[in-house]
C-alpha cells in the first residue's frame, strides 16, 4: 500500500558559504554542476543516494586551514591604504630609493598584520567552536542493528532519525511515525517562520500504522522529491562586509595620497625638475610617507576590539555577544531600524484581556464576576444544569444574565483547535493521566497562542477543557462534572475566511450546535442583526487587543443530517471542489446568535515602549516588517507606541495591478505625517510599477508596518532603503526567517529568545532583550563612533605634523630630500612616544551613559556624521601644518650650533605638544589616560640616554635646551587651548549644556 506525500521541496538561496542540510528527506541545491535535479531517497539506506548531497553540517568560517593566510593578506591589500604600504616596504630593496634601515618600513608593516592576522584567527576560532557545538548535537538513528546516536554532522540523506521531545529538528525531514497513539505530534516551526506556536503535524499514514519504529526498516519504501525551488523557510549563511566607518577613513587616506604626490611634485617642481627628478620624485614619496600614517588601521582595528570588549562586559546588558568586532561604529549611525514583531517586539504570549457581552463587559478587574456567574450556573441547578434546556426557552424568555456569561464562556471553551495533554515528571503520560484530569499535568497545544489564551481563560473561571481527540471533547465544571461532547465537524481557520467554526453534539441532551468565532470584518455578515457590534470592536481595537466575535447556532437533527450530506457530496466533487465546499458551509453561516467579543493582547516584551521612544527621540525611523494579519500588526504598533497616539495611520488598500497602485498612492500623498500600514501583495505591486514614488513617500513616515511580508520580501525592503536614502539600517529579528533581512542590513542583531539561535548566529550582534537595543545604540553606539572619530583624526593629526615638519625642513635647506629623522626617532615617535596616550582616546567619552540614555536627541548629531567629516577633516590638517610649521621653524630659529640640536629641539617639542593635544582632546579623564599621559613621558626621558647617535646627550641637559622646548611647545599649543576656552563659552556643543 502505497500513500500520496505532498511535498514542499525548497532550494537554497546563493550564498558566501552555506550550511547545508540533510535528513530522511532533504531537498536542496545538489553538490554537482548544473541545474537542480529531482532525487529519490530510499528510506533507512542511505547508500542507495543517486546523487552526492551536502554534509549536514553548519559553517559560518570565512576561511579554512589553507584559505586563511591568503584569504586574510588579500582583504589587508585590496585596500589602497595597505597596498600603499607594501609597495614603500617594497622599494627599500632598491638601493637607489633606499632611505633607511629596511626595519623602518617592514617592521610597523609587519606589526599592523600581524594584529590582524591574530584577530581575525581569534574570531575564526571562535566561529569554529561555536559551529562545532550545534554540529556535535547526538540524536538517535534507527539502524538494523537497533538505535545508535550519531551527531547531527554525520546524519545523511536516507537516515532514520528519531527525534525526541523538546529536542531540535536537526534537518529537512518527512514524518513517518510518532509514538501517539492518536497518530498527532505538535511542533514548533519558530526556526522556519519565526512563530513559537504549536503546529499540528500528521504522519504518512501507511507508516504510521506500522506496529513498531524498527518495522520502518522492513518496509521497502522510497521518497521521491521534485527538484529543488525557492521556499523562505530555508536559509542560513554568513555575509561579511565593512563598515562604513572604514570608507569613510580609506577615502581621507586616499586624500591624503593625493596630498603627498602633489607636495612631492611641488618640491621637484620647485627643483626645476633637475637632474633625475623622476627618482626624487620617488624619492620624496618616500620621505613624506608619515602623511599617510601606516599606525591608523591598527589603532582602528585595537579600538574596535576594545569596544566589543566594553559591549560584552556591560552588566546593564548581560547576555550580549559581539559576533563581527569589525563594524561596532556603525551602531552610531543608524537611521533606520527594522524589527520583527514576533518574538521581538512581543512575548508571543497571548493574555485574556476582555469579554464583552453588548451591554456589560468584563475586565482583568471583574473577571471574579464571571466565575460567580459560571459558580452559579452549576451549583445552583446540580439537577438541572443550562445544557439541558431546550433552544426553544431560551430564545422565548428573556435570559438572565449568568447565562449570558454562561453561554458565551461555554462557546469559547469548545470553539478552538487545543488539546490538553498531560505530562508526568517530564515524561508524558498520557493514558494514565487523562483518567484523573490532572491540573498540575496539563499543558495546552494549539496552532495559535490566541486559542490557548482563550482556553487558559475559560479554564480560570471555572469551565475546564480537560479532554480531547479528532471526535471528542470534555470540559469539567466547578462541581467536577464532566461535559461530553462528539466533533460533527470542524471548518478550520484560514486567512481567506479569517473563522473557524465547530458543530459538537451535546452527549447528555442531544442537542446539537454550530459555534463560530471569527473577525468582526466577517461575522457582521453573518449574526443577528445588532447596534452594538461595530462600536464595541472598534473601541477595543484602539486598545490595542485583538477582538474575536463569537457567536452560535442551535440545529435540528434533521437540518444537520441535511447539511451533511450536501457537505460530504461537497467534498467529493472533482470540479470546483473548494468553491462547493465554502458554498454549503455558507448556507449555515446566516442569522447565527451573537454571543459575545473577545479580547486578547500579544504581551509585549519588556520596556519595548520606552526603548522605542528613545529610537524615535534619537532620530531613528522604525519599521515593523512581519508575517502577521494586517488587524495584528495594526495592533501591536499601537500598543508598542510605534505609532504615537496623536498620529493617523493610513491603510494602504490592497492593490492588484497597476492602476489601483497608482490611486492609492495618490490617495497616500495627501496624507501628512501619518503612519503607513502595508500588506506584503500591495507592497509587491507598489515596488514592481511605482518602486521609486512608493519609497520616496514611505522614507517620509514617522512609522511604517509591511504586514504579511515574506523573508524576502523583508530583505528586498532593507535593500530598497540602503540604496534610496543612502543611510545605515539596522534589523533585528529572533527567528529564522528574519536571517535574510539581518544578513541584508549594515548591522544586524539577533534577539536570543524562544525561536532559536539562527537569527543571533547569524547577526552582527546577539542580544536576549529587545530594551537592550537602547543602551547598545545610545551609548555603546554613540562612544565607539565618536571615538573611532578622534581616534582616527588624532593619528591622521599626528602623522601630518610630523610630514608638515619634513616639508619645511626641506624647503629650508634647498628642497633637499633628506630626512629629517631617522632610526628609532622615526618609529619610536609613532609607537612608545605617542602610542599609548593616543590609543586611550577609546576610553573617551562627552556623556555619562546615563545622559546619554536619558537625552537621546544626542543620537541626531551623529545621523549627519560630524564627528568624522571633510570639516573637521581640514580643521585637523589645518592644526596639523600650524603645529608642525611652528614647532619646525621654531627649533630653526633658536638653534645656536650643531644640527643636532635641531634635531633635540624640534623632536622634543613634537613628542610634548602631542601629548598635551591629546589632553586637550580628552573630554572625560579615566584613570588609565593618565597612567598613559606619564608612561610615555617617562619611556622619552629614559630613552634619550640610547639616542646619542641622534640626540645631544650633554645639550639637552642645559637650561637653553629646556626654555626653548617650553616656548616653542607653548606657541604650538596654547591657541588651540584658548579657542577650545572660547568656543566652549560662547558656542558650546549640545552635550556640554548636560554635563555642566
Amino acid at each position: 500500500m502505497t500513500d500520496n506525500i505532498p511535498l514542499q521541496p525548497v532550494r537554497q538561496k546563493k550564498r558566501m558559504d552555506s550550511r547545508p542540510r540533510a535528513g530522511c528527506c532533504e531537498w536542496l541545491r545538489c553538490c554537482g554542476a548544473g541545474e537542480p535535479r529531482p532525487r529519490t531517497v530510499w528510506l533507512g539506506h542511505p547508500e542507495k543516494r543517486d546523487q552526492r548531497y551536502p554534509r549536514n553540517v553548519i559553517n559560518n568560517q570565512k576561511y579554512n586551514f589553507f584559505t586563511f593566510l591568503p584569504g586574510v593578506l588579500f582583504n589587508q591589500f585590496k585596500y589602497f591604504f595597505n597596498l600603499y604600504f607594501l609597495l614603500l616596504a617594497c622599494s627599500q630593496f632598491v638601493p637607489e630609493m633606499r632611505l633607511g634601515a629596511l626595519y623602518t618600513y617592514w617592521v610597523p608593516l609587519g606589526f599592523v598584520l600581524a594584529v590582524t592576522i591574530i584577530r581575525e584567527a581569534v574570531e575564526e576560532i571562535r566561529c569554529y567552536l561555536r559551529d562545532k557545538e550545534v554540529n556535535s548535537q547526538v540524536y538517535s538513528r534507527l539502524t538494523a542493528r537497533g538505535t545508535v546516536k550519531v551527531k547531527s554532522c554525520s546524519i545523511q540523506v536516507g537516515d532514520l532519525i528519531i527525534v525526541e521531545k523538546n529536542q531540535r529538528v536537526p534537518a529537512d525531514m518527512i514524518f513517518l511515525r510518532t509514538s501517539e497513539k492518536n497518530g498527532s505530534c505538535f511542533l514548533r516551526t519558530d526556526q522556519l517562520d519565526g512563530e513559537t506556536d504549536w503546529k499540528l503535524r500528521l504522519p504518512v499514514a501507511c507508516t504510521q500504522r506500522l506496529p513498531t519504529a524498527a518495522d520502518l526498516l522492513q518496509i521497502r519504501s522510497y521518497v521521491y522529491a521534485e527538484e529543488p525551488n525557492i521556499d523562505i523557510h530555508n536559509f542560513v549563511g554568513t555575509f561579511t562586509r565593512i563598515g562604513l566607518f572604514d570608507l569613510e577613513v580609506n577615502c581621507l587616506t586616499k586624500i591624503l595620497f593625493g596630498a603627498l604626490v602633489v607636495v612631492s611634485l611641488v618640491m621637484v617642481a620647485l627643483q626645476h625638475f633637475a637632474g633625475r627628478w623622476y627618482l626624487q620624485i620617488i624619492r620624496f614619496l618616500l620621505l613624506f610617507s608619515n602623511i599617510i600614517p601606516i599606525s591608523l588601521r591598527v589603532n582602528l582595528d585595537m579600538g574596535k576590539i576594545v569596544y566589543s570588549w566594553v559591549i560584552r562586559r556591560d552588566s546593564k546588558i548581560p547576555g550580549t555577544v559581539v559576533r563581527s568586532s569589525t563594524i561596532p561604529e556603525q551602531l552610531g549611525r543608524i537611521s533606520y531600524l527594522l524589527t520583527d514583531k514576533t518574538g521581538t517586539l512581543t512575548q508571543n504570549e497571548m493574555v485574556f484581556k476582555r469579554l464583552h457581552l453588548g451591554t456589560v463587559a468584563y475586565g482583568l478587574d471583574s473577571m471574579d464576576e464571571v466565575q460567580s456567574h459560571i459558580f452559579s450556573i452549576y451549583t445552583q441547578q446540580p439537577q438541572d444544569p443550562p445544557a439541558q434546556k431546550g433552544p426553544a426557552l431560551t430564545t422565548k424568555v428573556r435570559r438572565t444574565m449568568s447565562s449570558r456569561v454562561h453561554e458565551a464562556v461555554k462557546a469559547i471553551a469548545l470553539c478552538h483547535n487545543v488539546t490538553p495533554v498531560y505530562e508526568s515528571n517530564g515524561v508524558t503520560d498520557q493514558a494514565e493521566a487523562e483518567k484523573q484530569y490532572e491540573d498540575s499535568c496539563r499543558v495546552y497545544q494549539a496552532s495559535s497562542p490566541d486559542e490557548v489564551a482563550l482556553v487558559q481563560w475559560t479554564e480560570s473561571v471555572g469551565l475546564t477543557l480537560v479532554g480531547r481527540d479528532q471526535s471528542s471533547m470534555q470540559l469539567r465544571t466547578p462541581g467536577d462534572q464532566i461535559l461530553n461532547f462528539t466533533i460533527l465537524q470542524i471548518f478550520p481557520f484560514t486567512y481567506e475566511s479569517k473563522r473557524m467554526g465547530i458543530i459538537v453534539r451535546d452527549e447528555s441532551t442531544g442537542e446539537i450546535t454550530f459555534y463560530m468565532k471569527g473577525a468582526d470584518v466577517v461575522m457582521a455578515g453573518i449574526v443577528q442583526y445588532n447596534d452594538w457590534l461595530e462600536e464595541e470592536c472598534g473601541n477595543m481595537a484602539r486598545e490595542g487587543l485583538r477582538v474575536l466575535v463569537v457567536a452560535k447556532k442551535s440545529l435540528a437533527e434533521e437540518q444537520y443530517q441535511d447539511f451533511e450530506a450536501r457537505y460530504v457530496q461537497a467534498k467529493l466533487s472533482v470540479h470546483d471542489r473548494s468553491l462547493k465546499v465554502a458554498t454549503v458551509i455558507e448556507s449555515l453561516e446566516m442569522e447565527m446568535e451573537l454571543l459575545c467579543l473577545t479580547g486578547v493582547e500579544d504581551q509585549l516584551q519588556a520596556d519595548v515602549r520606552p526603548t522605542l521612544e528613545t529610537l524615535r527621540n534619537a532620530g531613528i525611523k522604525v519599521w515593523m516588517l512581519t508575517g502577521d494579519k494586517l488587524e495584528t500588526a495594526t495592533c501591536t504598533a499601537k500598543n508598542a507606541h510605534l505609532v504615537t497616539r496623536n498620529q493617523d495611520i493610513h491603510i494602504f488598500r490592497l492593490v492588484t495591478n497597476r492602476g489601483e497602485a497608482h490611486l492609492e498612492l495618490n490617495a497616500f500623498r495627501r496624507k501628512h505625517d501619518c503612519a503607513l500600514v502595508i500588506s506584503g501583495d500591495s507592497l509587491e505591486v507598489c515596488l514592481k510599477y511605482y518602486e521609486y514614488e512608493f519609497m520616496e513617500l514611505a522614507c517620509q513616515c514617522p512609522a511604517v508596518v509591511c504586514c504579511r511580508c515574506a523573508p524576502t520580501q523583508k530583505a528586498q525592503i532593507v535593500r530598497l532603503l540602503q540604496e534610496r536614502t543612502g543611510k545605515l539600517t539596522c534589523a533585528v529579528g529572533d527567528g529564522g526567517n528574519d536571517v535574510s533581512m539581518i544578513q541584508e542590513s549594515d548591522c544586524g542583531v539577533g534577539v536570543e529568545g524562544k525561536e532559536g539561535k539562527q537569527a543571533s548566529l547569524a547577526a552582527d550582534f546577539s542580544i536576549t532583550q529587545f530594551k537592550h537595543l537602547g543602551r547598545l545604540l545610545m551609548v555603546h553606539g554613540r562612544n565607539s563612533y565618536k571615538r573611532s572619530a578622534a581616534l582616527s583624526q588624532f593619528v591622521i593629526h599626528r602623522s601630518l605634523c610630523i610630514s608638515t615638519m619634513q616639508a619645511v625642513f626641506s624647503s629650508v635647506f634647498y628642497f633637499a630630500s633628506v630626512p629629517l629623522y631617522q632610526g628609532f626617532l622615526i618609529i619610536g615617535y609613532s609607537t612608545i612616544y605617542t602610542m599609548f596616550p593616543v590609543f586611550s582616546l577609546v576610553l573617551d567619552k562627552d556623556v555619562k551613559s546615563e545622559v546619554a540614555m536619558l537625552y537621546p536627541e544626542l543620537y541626531k548629531d551623529l545621523l549627519k556624521g560630524r564627528p568624522l567629516s571633510y570639516k573637521t577633516f581640514l580643521i585637523w590638517v589645518l592644526i596639523s601644518i600650524y603645529q608642525g610649521s611652528t614647532i619646525m621653524y621654531g627649533a630653526l630659529l633658536l638653534f645656536e650650533s650643531e644640527f643636532v640640536h635641531i634635531v633635540a629641539i624640534s623632536f622634543t617639542s613634537l613628542i610634548l605638544t602631542e601629548l598635551l593635544m591629546v589632553a586637550l582632546t580628552i573630554q572625560t579623564w579615566h584613570w588609565l589616560m593618565t597612567v598613559a599621559e606619564l608612561l610615555s613621558l617617562a619611556c622619552y626621558i629614559a630613552s634619550l640616554v640610547f639616542l646619542h647617535e641622534f640626540i645631544d646627550v650633554y645639550f639637552i641637559a642645559t637650561l637653553s635646551f629646556l626654555w626653548k622646548v617650553s616656548v616653542i611647545t607653548l606657541v604650538s599649543c596654547l591657541p588651540l587651548y584658548v579657542l577650545k576656552y572660547l568656543r566652549r563659552r560662547f558656542s558650546p556643543p549640545s552635550y556640554s549644556k548636560l554635563t555642566s
